[in-house]
């Protein structure tokens, strides 16, 4: 029977190190300088020769399982690729017969059910072991019912439930002003990219009908449940959800018989919107979901497989293939990560000290400058003042820069870039200074306010509908902003310190958006005070750093589990990992310098267990896509944090 298994420990120090707080070595093995200089020229080697860094972006198994459930629902089951994509799914099951989130985290319904289905089409018996623990164990959690809303629209594009068990989601929102409660621009920038495929996905209702013995009505304990999406709503609404579940009795009603026109010209321009936003992009905002969805569309819209506009569309996905690791298996990624892995490789190697002169430095720049957005898109929406700037996450994905990206491409080039990245810099963070909440906070691509209405949408329940504030980014901004001379005194910086202290968790930590977690969350805000001169010897700060040492490991590494956001308390608990013992000795160099014992013990273990690459071995997901739903590797996470840790402590031990 297929496991998911983790990648053996491997070329590991076999002869610990040790420092002096001084920074002297006392013993046979790598000093200090060793370490770092490997790890400095291990990643200027990884460098793309048109200068950009990207590192492997692993999600987890519903990436295969619903590639593989799309080629059926368009009918390109023959795709060779497919029976490859097939045997690492297979690959990905644990023991117990489900798929989970990330390796070592429980088995999760919706991931499992889609799993076992895309197998099952593409003829898995299910009489085979795999397949009948696979089974057993969906049966025990509940049935298929019980899956995400994402998952159930492929279901019902293959014939296994009905529509009606899907959200409605009238094209007509395309028409919804900005001052409605709801609306396209007032949800997040990923969720905005889904709404309108999936929008005529429900309410042109194409299915792709399969032969019985290629269902899964063997998944589904109360069938009539698998039909609706949710328990009736009887009598008045008792709460903000049931509301929400009579809209969309009415909204389903209206699909029935629409007002011929309005929904004619609702589909006319929901196709130009995306239509629109796959001009210069990677597919419709370069992530998966809505770049399986808009294939549907197209067929849905009588596009045939030969136009121009399909077969990039066929194209963009491919682009997110890798083989192996087997010789005979095709793994997917969600996206590319580039511009993201470059400004944190190079702001890495600024660190060290790498000049602008230096030719790994100038190539990094002109390739981050052809990156910088030149277009107004969604974001001007809510931010109608900004002038066009900032950074996106991908290789090309101009209409959906974000601030998370933009702060770090800014500091990066600030530090390494020269004086011909000034100007570039200079609207990048004119463009960060516009994207400030009202609460001072930061989020990811536009400027926003919290609607908590929004999350009780039946819609909602993949943990991001929203795109509010977090302390996370908001901490970035602050460390680019004080990079670039800004200092706790400026209005803006004083207003975002505000709406940090407001955001600490009760033990002293903060809450990682964007990375496991707590862990994350508060290096990155405790960085960004620094950076800008805040008085880092406050209370609340020194609550934060004394946090972090609370659940630093005896041997002086750190670690916490993706499981922290459904268990609090395993927050900062977890296996040790090398990005976030990195995370959490920057976190405490911010506080209390490089002098401080804790600091010197975590810099020790990444020492200590430094691979024979340059980098270090990491074998858990540390980074997060929708807490609770979805979470992420970066393969560059284990290079390049540990180095800026390293050379980090070097300059402030003066050594």
């Amino acid at each position: 029977m297929p496991t998911q298994t983790l990648e053996p420990t491997s070329r590991q120090s076999k002869t610990p190190v040790r420092l002096s707080l001084d920074g002297s070595l006392n013993g046979q093995g790598r000093s200090l300088d060793r370490a770092l200089g490997r790890a400095r020229d291990a990643l200027i080697a990884k460098q793309n020769e048109k200068g950009y860094w990207v590192g492997e972006l692993q999600g987890d198994s519903i990436l295969e399982s619903e590639y593989l459930l799309l080629m059926f629902i368009l009918g390109l089951e023959a795709d060779p690729a497919l029976p490859k994509i097939a045997n690492y799914l297979r690959r990905l099951q644990n023991a117990d017969g489900g798929w989970s989130l990330f390796p070592g985290g429980p088995a999760d319904i919706s991931g499992t059910v889609k799993a076992y289905f895309a197998l099952k089409l593409m003829g898995d018996d299910p009489s085979d072991p795999h397949m009948v623990l696979a089974r057993k164990l969906i049966l025990s959690l509940g049935g298929a019912e019980k899956c995400n809303t994402f998952s159930k629209f492929y279901f019902a594009c293959l014939g296994q439930i009905s529509f009606d068990s899907c959200p409605a989601i009238p094209p007509e929102v395309v028409f919804l002003p900005k001052w409605f409660y709801f609306n396209l621009y007032h949800v997040s920038a990923w969720t905005r990219t889904m709404i309108l495929p999936l929008g005529i996905v429900t309410c042109l209702r194409g299915v792709r009908r399969l032969a019985p013995e290629q269902g899964i009505a063997e998944l589904y304990i109360d069938r009539a449940a698998a039909d609706r999406l949710a328990e009736p709503v009887k009598g008045f609404p008792r709460n903000w959800g049931e509301v929400f579940l009579k809209i969309d009795d009415v909204l389903k009603l209206y699909n029935q018989a629409p007002i011929a026109w309005l929904r004619e010209k609702a589909l006319k321009a929901a196709e130009q919107w995306m239509l629109e936003r796959l001009e210069g992009c990677d597919g419709l905002g370069a992530i998966f979901p809505p770049m399986v969805y808009i294939l549907i569309v197209f067929r849905l819209l009588g596009y045939a497989d030969t136009h121009p506009v399909v077969q990039k569309a066929h194209k963009d996905l491919r682009d997110l293939f890798l083989d192996g690791p087997g010789a005979d298996e095709i793994r997917i990624q969600p996206c590319h990560s580039p511009v993201w892995d470059t400004g944190i490789a190079l702001h890495a190697l600024a660190e060290t000290g790498l000049s602008p002169e230096t030719d790994s430095a100038r190539r990094a720049t002109q390739w981050l400058l052809e990156k910088e957005c030149k277009i107004a898109s969604d974001w001007r929406k809510n931010c109608p003042d900004a002038e066009v700037g900032g950074w996106y996450f991908e290789f090309n994905n101009p209409h959906y820069p974000d601030v998370d990206d933009t702060a770090m491409v800014a500091v990066a080039l600030k530090r390494a870039g020269g004086e011909v990245a000034r100007p570039a810099v200079q609207r990048g963070l004119q463009w960060l200074l516009c994207m400030q909440n009202e609460d001072g906070g930061w989020a990811a691509f536009d400027r926003t306010k919290d609607r908590p209405l929004l999350e009780k949408i039946p819609f909602a329940d993949h943990n991001a509908m929203q795109d509010p504030s977090c302390p996370d980014i908001t901490g970035r901004v602050l460390e680019c902003l004080g990079h670039n001379g800004f200092t706790a005194d400026h209005p803006a910086v004083k207003h975002a310190i505000a709406y940090i202290h407001s955001q600490q968790d009760i033990d002293g930590g903060w809450w990682g958006r964007w990375g496991v977690n707590f862990v994350y969350g508060t290096w990155q805000v405790l960085t960004g005070l620094k950076a800008v001169k805040a008085d880092m010897t406050q209370g609340w700060v020194r609550r934060a750093a004394d946090w972090l040492r609370g659940v630093q490991k005896e041997d002086g590494s750190f670690g916490e589990t993706a499981q922290s956001y459904e268990d609090l308390s395993l927050k900062g608990k977890g296996e040790s990992t090398p990005s976030q013992t990195a995370w959490g000795a920057m976190g405490l160099m911010a506080v209390a310098g490089g002098d401080d014992p804790a600091v010197g013990k975590a810099i020790q273990w990444l020492i200590d267990n430094q691979a024979a690459d340059g980098a270090w071995d990491e074998h858990f997901y540390t980074g997060t896509g929708f807490p609770k739903v979805f979470y992420l590797k970066y393969h560059l996470y284990r290079h390049y944090f540990p180095l800026t840790a390293l050379a980090r402590y070097k300059r402030l031990k003066g050594m």
